[in-house]
């Protein structure tokens, strides 16, 4: 199984700890992680490629989980895409940040944090319900 994982790429190096969190709990449930900003890096004029390459990746996983504490368009391109190849979609954010009413509203399971410990925690809960082992 495989994990698309949706961040803000300019916040990534800040959500690291996080981002750590969530790919060590997802290999518990035997689920390779798969963060898309940390495999390309493409130029203002491609943002057409851009698009295309994150839906086949979407394609290619199993569920999508949208961090949102820095709100992005393309989080919530990439979060609605999965949705619509009824692929399952989890929200999720940090306590602090502002609510994405679009983001929560097509998720299928919600996440919102304090810290790192306590996204594991929360995380490792739905997945066992998303997938029993």
């Amino acid at each position: 199984m495989r994990a698309y994982i949706s961040v803000s790429f300019n916040k990534r190096k800040l959500l690291d700890k996080e981002l750590t969190a969530i790919i060590t709990t997802l290999k518990k449930f035997d689920i390779a992680a798969f963060v898309f900003v940390d495999h390309y890096k493409f130029e203002l004029s491609e943002e057409r490629q851009m698009m295309e390459q994150a839906m086949k990746d979407i394609d290619n996983c199993d569920l999508l989980i949208a961090e949102t504490s820095d709100k992005g368009i393309g989080i919530g391109v990439e979060a609605g895409y999965a949705k619509a190849k009824n692929k399952p979609v989890i929200y999720l954010r940090q306590t602090d940040a502002a609510h994405s009413t679009t983001v929560s509203g097509i998720s299928d399971s919600q996440i919102i944090y304090s810290d790192s410990g306590d996204l594991a925690k929360q995380l490792a809960l739905i997945l066992d319900n998303l997938f029993p082992h």
